[in-house]
């Protein structure tokens, strides 16, 4: 991939302007808004995508997956309600534009990829240094962290075919995640919650996901 890492006036402004369609989409957490003016979306994608970076929609970022509509983004990390120093497992780190979001929020970020190519990429991209807060990792979704938890707040950034029981494991009682659930063109996002007895779930709007895929792709 090749990318552009200078931030111009141009880009600031165009950003904001992001963040005002956010807004107007009904996103109300500034500091979710903050942090979606102060992450440079143009920096996860090819240069061949920077007229465009700014624009509310998603964009393929190769291997078949996609970099999340900045709503999508702002959608989850709101449900997330991410307090400073939250421990977080993002199922699905893709550009990792996600993963810094949450980073920029203060979070500490354990992120798995299954596609070996992203995972590499990540490795090599000298902007992401910036965020020690943020941990890759190379894996099964479906498995997450167990040596890493429990969390306080787990994302899911695929279309899951129903709500993985190892991931509930993994959370604290009273942790929270957000995650699309459906096999169909669109999925409805749910946010669970870990009780002491069971999970509660509530239901929010439709979104359209990659799938979420079992094991990993060297």
């Amino acid at each position: 991939m090749r990318r552009s890492l200078e931030d111009s006036y141009r880009h600031k402004g165009l950003r904001k302007k992001l963040v005002d369609t956010v807004r107007e989409k009904g996103i109300k957490d500034e500091n979710v808004l903050e942090a979606i003016n102060n992450v440079p979306r143009h920096f996860f994608l090819d240069s061949a995508f920077l007229d465009v970076a700014y624009v509310d929609k998603a964009f393929p970022i190769g291997e078949g997956q996609t970099i999340s509509q900045p709503y999508t983004v702002a959608y989850q990390t709101e449900l997330l309600q991410i307090q400073k120093n939250d421990k977080v497992l993002e199922i699905g780190t893709g550009s990792a534009y996600q993963a810094v979001v949450l980073a920029a929020l203060g979070a500490k970020v354990f992120t798995i990829e299954r596609q070996k190519k992203l995972f590499d990429e990540n490795k090599l991209f000298v902007y992401l240094k910036q965020y020690p807060n943020i941990k890759f990792f190379y894996g099964d979704g479906f498995q997450g962290l167990p040596t890493y938890g429990p969390f306080d707040k787990v994302i899911v950034t695929a279309a899951a075919p129903e709500i993985p029981p190892r991931l509930i494991e993994q959370m604290k009682v009273g942790g929270k995640m957000v995650i699309p659930v459906n096999n169909g063109a669109a999925q409805q996002m749910r946010r669970v919650t870990k009780l002491e007895q069971g999970i509660e779930v509530e239901y929010f709007d439709n979104f359209s996901f990659v799938p979420m895929l079992q094991g990993k792709n060297a």
